[in-house]
């Protein structure tokens, strides 16, 4: 597939993918919005400044080529919506996929099932790796497998809809095995983090509650004094 749309278009149209997927009631997006979306410091890869010329230039490059549209819902205010389901006819399970790889770059097939889970449920990696294995075979492929790099164990996927991404020199320049897997952070990592984040806030609400059963006991004991 040859590079379609660049680097900012990609940006753009992975957070459109994303919104309707995990927020869909703040779907279609204003302009401000998007930018908003574009430029989020979470579940990022890289992290963005674009400004709204930036924005509005990529809709409008995005627009030409059927890949994103103003949405016919009534409003005082523009909002814009993604056109791939009816250009291209994917599903939910694929469209998490690519907008994983559009905001965050290449990544294993573990990393895909982790971070793209908030959009679709994939039970196991077998269920990516079918997602991944029609992707590839469309005409044209819409993503590929990269070599693996070194130190790495797993290969990586990347989309095709801005090209095959650059060689990251930070991780080419070694030789085979000088970086360790143990630095690496992979999927074990981020789903233990995402249990963690999840116990620590289930220990909040607890506490809380707690707390605002010591202050009722509090005030009847005061009441009652």
């Amino acid at each position: 597939m040859e590079p379609l749309i660049d680097t900012t278009e990609t940006r753009v149209l992975g957070c459109l993918i994303e919104k309707e997927l995990a927020t869909p009631e703040y779907y279609p997006l204003s302009l401000n919005a998007l930018v908003n979306a574009c430029n989020q410091k979470s579940n990022r890869d890289l992290v963005v400044e674009l400004s709204e010329p930036d924005v509005s230039r990529a809709l409008g490059s995005l627009g030409r080529k059927q890949y994103a549209i103003v949405s016919g819902e009534g409003g005082r205010v523009a909002k814009y919506r993604h056109f791939l389901v009816e250009k291209f006819d994917l599903g939910r399970s694929a469209l998490a996929i690519l907008c994983e790889l559009m905001i965050r770059g290449p990544q294993t097939p573990g990393e895909l099932r982790t971070r793209a889970g908030r959009m679709c449920d994939f039970p196991d990696l077998a269920a990516v790796g079918a997602v991944l294995l029609q992707l590839e075979g469309e005409a044209p492929p819409m993503v590929a497998c990269l070599p693996r790099q070194p130190g790495r164990k797993e290969q990586r996927y990347a989309q095709l809809f801005s090209g095959i991404p650059a060689e990251e020199p930070n991780l080419a320049r070694f030789p085979e095995g000088d970086i360790p897997d143990a630095g690496i952070p992979g999927p074990e990592t981020d789903a233990r983090v995402a249990r963690l984040e999840a116990e620590v806030a289930v220990l909040r609400e607890e506490t809380a509650s707690i707390r605002s059963e010591i202050a009722e006991l509090t005030r009847l004991v005061l009441d009652n004094g």
